[in-house]
């Protein structure tokens, strides 16, 4: 069987866009189909600063509501990746087979270290070398293929490169996976600024929908959605990215397609007004079934225990495997 790992980070509340690009295929496809991971990535939060006490509010929210989204222990394996030592002990050995140079052309790196730099903010190793332990996070399980979003692809591509050139120098020990996307609504825009994508840490969430809003905030923020200039309602990212965002929006939500259903509307308020009710009622059981796992942590902590025992009883093999491989002694 096929064997999936992904993972979300807790940088922020969970968005939209983490639902329909990601986790709700995780629920209905990929839990199903494959032996499945999906990881709560909490040491990749810790690249820039941060407060200790919302990165751990932000983690058990996050794996609150992939649990509230359909992922069924019973399936797939839910876990924290700080919970699971191999991630950390397989990240080093990759360093030490990555290079600098690939690293620093990593997209991501450029974009985030720019920025911080702009602001006078100094710029972590760990933003630099995170992509390696993104690859431990991947390899240490002999995952297939990792869903993620577009932005994320490259970082697949480096560890594909990294897991044929450890195989190459030391023996076959890893599988090189492949990252795999939906077809609709891999990359929700922000409703403010339809040419970036919706994330969980921009500065402000009048764009972004959180999974946690309440119907009328969802209502209102995708009421005042940008649109683009003229009236015709037509599918075309390019040219008119505000209505394309708001029609792949409601086509994820009604397993439709966004080019048909540009052709049924007239006017950017119908569409939005339809939207809107479309992501209300998509976001309706996942509300409802988050406050009542909220209400019992206990049932939650157990579900993340079991699956750190499995997820470690798959990894530790393959790390020690590493380990032997690169010359390490075995430990007695």
């Amino acid at each position: 069987m096929t064997r999936i790992f992904s993972g979300i980070k807790p940088t922020g509340h969970l968005t939209l866009g983490n639902y329909l690009g990601a986790v709700r295929r995780w629920a209905e496809v990929d839990q199903h189909e494959a032996e499945a991971l999906f990881c709560v990535v909490d040491l990749h939060a810790l690249t820039v600063e941060h407060d200790p006490a919302r990165v751990r509010r932000l983690s058990r929210q996050a794996a609150t509501l992939l649990l509230a989204a359909g992922l069924d222990p019973a399936l797939c394996t839910v876990f924290v990746q700080s919970h699971v030592d191999e991630h950390t002990r397989l990240s080093y050995l990759l360093e030490c087979t990555a290079t600098d140079g690939e690293l620093r052309r990593m997209i991501q790196y450029k974009e985030k270290s720019a920025r911080a730099q702009a602001s006078g903010e100094s710029v972590r190793f760990s933003l630099l070398s995170y992509p390696v332990l993104m690859a431990a996070d991947i390899l240490a399980y002999r995952a297939d293929e990792v869903p993620v979003g577009e932005d994320q692809t490259q970082h697949v591509e480096l560890t594909r490169d990294l897991a044929v050139r450890f195989n190459q120098r030391y023996g076959h020990t890893f599988t090189v996976p492949k990252a795999t996307r939906p077809a609709v609504a891999a990359r929700v825009m922000d409703l403010q600024d339809p040419t970036s994508k919706m994330g969980k840490s921009h500065e402000s969430g009048a764009g972004i929908v959180y999974l946690l809003d309440e119907a009328d905030v969802v209502r209102k923020k995708i009421m005042r959605a940008v649109t683009d200039s003229g009236r015709v309602v037509e599918y075309d990212r390019e040219t008119r990215p505000g209505v394309a965002n708001l029609l792949e929006i409601l086509a994820a939500c009604e397993n439709g397609n966004p080019n048909d259903l540009a052709g049924v509307y007239e006017s950017y308020g119908a569409l939005k007004k339809d939207t809107a009710e479309a992501v209300v009622e998509a976001l309706r059981p996942l509300r409802e079934r988050h406050a009542a796992l909220a209400a019992d942590p206990g049932y939650v902590d157990g579900v993340l225990k079991e699956g750190a025992d499995r997820a470690r009883g798959m990894a530790r093999p393959v790390v020690d495997a590493a380990c032997r491989a690169m010359g390490l002694l075995p430990a007695g």
